[in-house]
């Protein structure tokens, strides 16, 4: 059964960025929208397991920090080699100015 669970201050996050959230042994990538929406995946790259949290957010795609493998966060897509396998993504919301994400 998932639950939702509170992964810090939405203004913590800026937009056009990315923050790293540790849960219970697990790492997520939270991510804020130029539309200012919040979006969650898994936090570490499918390829080298490196945390996507130090990498680069342009538009809706983050870029892993260790061989430049890219993703869209919204769907978790590997758009580019040498990433060939996609990140799970969760539902994420904010309320009360939380980022809550559903895992």
């Amino acid at each position: 059964m998932s639950e939702w669970i509170d992964a810090g201050a939405a203004d913590d996050i800026d937009e056009e960025d990315v923050a790293r959230f540790d849960y219970e042994g697990r790492t997520f990538a939270i991510y804020r929208s130029p539309e200012n929406s919040f979006y969650c995946t898994d936090g570490l790259c499918t390829h080298e397991q490196v945390h996507l949290a130090d990498g680069l957010v342009m538009d809706h795609e983050i870029e892993c920090p260790k061989h430049n493998g890219v993703f869209d966060y919204r769907t978790g897509a590997a758009m580019r080699a040498p990433a060939c396998e996609n990140l799970a993504t969760y539902p994420a919301k904010v309320e009360g100015g939380r980022v809550l994400i559903r895992i």
